[in-house]
């Protein structure tokens, strides 16, 4: 029955002759594409996806549902088929089509989240992250002057950039395309509920290269995330307080002496991370204790852990070893 229904309905994509006609189409296979997840991968079969894409591509300002309906059933697809999905020619190339010239800010967003459900597999982040336009369209949907820079289609592209990072060969090309800077806009801009959180996820991944370290100082980044590791400040929450110190932590590992001597010499910056690591929560107090492993092995470290507990260094043993809590 259920595959009857879905080549029926692909027959109807595929011959309407008329605007009308292929609206319905498409909203009727998205609407099945969502609420039935067996007709996913029989939609695929009956040849559904070369439709589809080919409505995605569409830059007809009349056409602005029939781009909607159709990214939002690849997304529906993704979720059940994405092996399948991804087989198909010409995929990833309307993906980057639609987060580039979409015709409205829900097909950005649907597109977005099509990509971070194929990004959910480990093999295709290499795949996706290689490709140059889909990495700097993302990083362009997220940007406070983007008109389509919803809440929604900017959380759903930090989700894609996250799986992105998740490959560690693909940092330096998103550096390289400006998410750096992209991605502290949106956390001293941007005060939507989540969007300081997702975007330190990803920047704690970016931190992990050494390409990233010259963006941040551009950017003032170290700063900053020492500012959010304090939660004196107000604005953030235990999770980006938790992305912050691991994306201080990827940074000094990869920045070597001159990061950590950046961090130390930020006023009351031990004191901010010994707190987390006295107070976060357990995944924040691991990575707090590793930071702070870090900072003391650089010269200048005993020196700020004195300040924080007002001893002498000569009263303490030289092999002396802050162990992550």
């Amino acid at each position: 029955m259920e595959e009857r229904t879905a080549q029926s309905l692909v027959h109807r994509l595929s011959s309407a002759s008329d605007p009308t006609s292929l609206s319905e189409a498409l909203a009727e296979l998205r609407l099945l594409s969502k609420h039935d997840p067996d007709i996913r991968p029989l939609l695929i079969s009956a040849g559904a996806v070369p439709l589809l894409l080919s409505s995605s591509a569409s830059e007809k300002e009349n056409a602005v549902s029939d781009q909607e309906n159709a990214v939002a059933a690849l997304l529906n697809i993704s979720i059940s088929s994405r092996a399948s999905l991804m087989s198909f020619p010409g995929l990833l190339d309307a993906l980057s089509h639609v987060l580039r010239h979409g015709l409205s800010p829900p097909a950005v967003q649907s597109s977005a989240a099509a990509l971070f459900s194929l990004l959910t597999v480990e093999d295709y982040r290499p795949v996706i992250g290689s490709r140059r336009d889909i990495v700097s369209a993302l990083i362009d949907v997220i940007r406070p002057q983007n008109p389509k820079n919803t809440t929604r289609s900017v959380k759903d592209s930090l989700k894609a950039l996250f799986g992105i990072a998740l490959h560690p060969p693909n940092r330096p090309s998103m550096v390289g395309s400006g998410a750096v800077p992209a991605l502290f806009d949106l956390i001293t801009k941007d005060g939507r509920i989540g969007v300081v959180e997702d975007s330190t996820a990803v920047i704690a991944q970016v931190a992990g290269c050494e390409e990233s370290v010259g963006a941040f100082r551009e950017v003032f980044g170290v700063g900053i995330l020492v500012d959010l590791v304090d939660p004196a400040e107000g604005w953030s929450s235990d999770r980006a307080r938790e992305n912050a110190a691991s994306a201080l932590l990827n940074l000094a590992r990869f920045g070597g002496e001159g990061v950590v001597k950046e961090i130390l010499r930020i006023d009351g910056s031990m004191e901010r991370i010994t707190d987390l690591m006295e107070n976060g929560s357990a995944r924040a107090k691991a990575k707090a204790g590793q930071l702070i492993d870090v900072l003391m092995m650089s010269s200048d470290g005993w020196d700020h852990w004195d300040c924080r507990y007002g001893v002498s260094c000569s009263s303490m043993d030289s092999s002396a070893h802050v162990s992550s809590q």
